[in-house]
Parts: C-alpha cells; structure tokens; sequence
C-alpha cells in the first residue's frame, strides 16, 4: 500500500534510499506514466524506495489570478501513483512557505534529508524553489557532492508532437475527447460522490445524479454523451451530462455535473460515480422558460443516444 506524507520536515521515508520522481502530474497523462514507470524500474533495478514529490495546489493555479482547470482531483493523482508503483508519494503543501524556500535548501532538506534520494527524475524543463531559481543543471551540480544522481526524461510524443497537459486541456476545451484520449491513455473521466439536489430534474421526465466539483475547476463545460460507471464498475451504462452553472433555472455559484443515466431506475445518492465524457452536444445556453428547456433536453436526449450507439427514444418534443 502507498504511503502518503505532506510536510518538508520530518523523519526520512525512505532510510535506504530511493529514486524519486518531482512534478505537478495534473491528469497523469503518458508522459507521466512514463516517467513514473522510469522511476520504478530504476528503483527495483538498484534496490530503493520508489517515490514521487508532487505539490498541492498546483504550483501553476497557486500563482494564478485566474481560476486554473485541472484534469485530475488530487484523489485522481493519488490513486494514479499507487497504480504506477509508487511505495511513497510526498504530497508537498505548495504554499508561502515553500515558494520562499532557496532551491538549495530544496535539495537539502526534501531530497536528501527526507527522501535520501539516489536517483531524481524530472522533465528537461523543471524548475523549483525560490523565484524558480533551481533547474536541472543545478540539480546535477548539488547531487554530484550530496550522492544523488539528477536525471532527465525525454518528452513523450504523439503524432509528432509533445504529450503536455496544455495540449491535453485545450483538446477538451474543445470537446476533442477522441484526440485526447491517446494523450492521456485513457478517455477522460471525472468521478465524485453523488449527493441530493433540488430534484427538479424528477419533475422535468429527467433525474440527474449530482455531483459538486468545489474547489476543482473543470476543463469542460456544457451538455455531453457520457458513459458512467457506479462504484467499481467500468463506464459502460449510458447517459447524457450537463456541467455548467444552471442558467435557466437555480443558477448556482459553482459549476455542477449533473447526469442523467438513461433507462435507470435506482438510488445513487451517497455512491461513488465516474463519468466518462465521450462527446459534447452543445454549450450550455439560458432559454426562456421550463418549456424551452425541456423541449431541448429532448433533443440532446435523442442526440447522446445516437451518439452511444442507442435507440433513440419516442419523444413528442
């Protein structure tokens, strides 16, 4: 079982040493998995601790004024480097404290100090500490008199050009979920707990399942065909999915993921949903009144249908 850590300080994880891999991981896409299973081949060959240091928030939305999509949940990532290997994952808290901290005292205190690394694994571009003042070269330089060794890990390529999370949150920007799948290694999924609403849905001929994003800013947004899976199970039963902010009616602060699962018939309040987006209908819109809006719920029920590869129902909108 992996173990998780938060703090810079404490005692050392890792006391026969380890090979570690350092990076944000936001959607573990294949240049990810690569690098994580770079990190556990080398770890098994010399005999450490592999482990991974990443940081939450991300790095890139604790600097920004603007809300930052996200392709994974931090339960996401976790669950992701547990699958990969990973014996110890160092979930840094990236906050005032650890953006003053010099490169150097990085190295010294998480690498060393915390992790005795052997071996650190990070992209050509990486940049870390104070005003990003650490790079590789000064991880090369640092680990030849500390005992570690810094690695690079050459970027992953797709149809010639480079896996990137940027490349990934553009792709579903723009509702492109086949061209991001291979980028990611598997369809695009987010996944939470169901809980109540204002069940307007019932009385509309549509229930939803409900699930609160929060904190997490979702890179898609609007009307979608989607495949769910309910606790363990794959994403196989089909169903149609809104995300956005409700404009018609009950306009909520924060963006929901409603679903609807066609031709369901059960209680999935409390139970543990993923929900695999496989195309995106519309972009969600305000209509004048219930009527308007049922009606083209109607619609975007034939549509996912047909696009799932279903019978569409007899509707009379």
């Amino acid at each position: 079982m992996m173990r998780l850590s938060r703090d810079v300080a404490g005692p050392c994880l890792a006391p026969g040493g380890s090979v570690v891999a350092i990076g944000a991981f936001d959607g573990l896409h294949r240049g990810h998995q690569a690098l994580l299973a770079q990190v556990r081949e080398r770890a098994q060959a010399i005999g450490c601790t592999p482990v991974v240091v990443s940081f939450e928030p991300l790095p890139r939305a604790y600097f920004s004024s603007e809300p930052v999509p996200r392709l994974s949940s931090v339960r996401d990532k976790l669950l992701g480097f547990a699958a990969a290997g990973m014996e110890h994952t160092l979930l840094l808290r990236f906050n005032a404290g650890l953006t003053a901290m010099p490169a150097e005292a990085f190295v010294q205190k998480v690498l060393c100090e915390r992790l005795a690394a052997r071996e650190v694994w990070v992209g050509g571009d990486f940049r870390f500490g104070h005003k990003r003042g650490g790079d590789v070269a000064l991880l090369e330089q640092m680990g030849q008199t500390l005992g570690f060794t810094a690695r690079t890990m050459p970027p992953v390529s797709l149809d010639g050009a480079r896996v990137s999370a940027t490349r990934v949150r553009m792709l579903l920007a723009a509702g492109e979920f086949t061209g991001a799948a291979p980028l990611l290694g598997r369809p695009f999924v987010m996944e939470g707990k169901v809980e109540y609403g204002n069940q307007l849905g019932r009385t509309l001929g549509y229930p939803t399942a409900n699930i609160h994003l929060r904190e997490r800013v979702s890179p898609v947004h609007g009307i979608f065909a989607v495949r769910v899976g309910l606790g363990e199970c794959e994403c196989s039963w089909p169903g149609v999915a809104s995300l956005g902010v409700r404009p018609t009616v009950n306009e909520v602060s924060e963006p929901l993921l409603e679903v609807h699962l066609f031709d369901f018939d059960g209680d999935l309040y409390g139970q543990r949903m993923a929900v695999e987006f496989v195309a995106k209908l519309r972009d969600e819109q305000k209509f004048d009144g219930l009527d308007a809006l049922t009606a083209q719920m109607h619609r975007d029920d034939r549509m996912a249908r047909e696009l799932l590869g279903m019978n569409p129902r007899l509707l009379d909108a």
